[in-house]
């Protein structure tokens, strides 16, 4: 029952993880796509109205939404060439250690990102050109910052069960 249900989680973190990605590459074609098309049409003196804006956005999503599903596949540079000398043990604690530390660190910043987006909420702030709403991207970034947490206990078990370095 016990290996199930820890099958059954990591399996839905990286269902969580991979649906984040696919909506950050969305994101990211929009944001080539939109350059692309306002680069071309600004040849003609008619640019695209709120580009700066949008490209921010976009730049947004695309960078916070693929944060779970790159750590999870451990895409990000890392360097361990100190700790591959030590026993596997030490290595084991040193990693849980900093997964511990990288838990907290996004627990809060995933807390503020939403304390965040609620006060953008309520004072109403908007874009200067577009006038579109700064919170709906705060809060998917803040969300975000909760599912990296998921991801880490997934290092974590993976740590603990022996399979982290596969």
């Amino acid at each position: 029952m016990k290996e199930s249900s820890v099958n059954l989680y990591l399996k839905a973190v990286t269902q969580i993880s991979r649906f984040l990605n696919v909506v950050a590459g969305m994101s990211l074609v929009f944001l080539i796509l939109l350059t692309i098309v306002d680069v071309i049409l600004r040849g003609f003196g008619k640019p695209i109205v709120g580009t700066y804006e949008l490209v921010a956005f976009s730049g947004a999503l695309a960078i916070g939404l693929s944060m779970p599903r790159t750590s999870l596949l451990r895409g990000h540079i890392y360097v361990d060439f100190l700790i591959a000398k030590f026993p596997q043990s030490v290595r084991d604690l040193f990693n849980i250690t900093t997964r511990g530390l990288v838990f907290g660190i996004f627990a809060l910043a995933g807390w503020n990102l939403l304390k965040f987006s609620w006060d953008l909420q309520k004072s109403g702030e908007v874009s200067l050109t577009l006038q579109m709403p700064f919170y709906p991207v705060a809060y998917a970034i803040g969300i975000c910052c909760f599912v990296q947490c998921l991801v880490v206990i997934c290092d974590i078990i993976k740590i603990r069960g022996g399979n982290y370095d596969e």
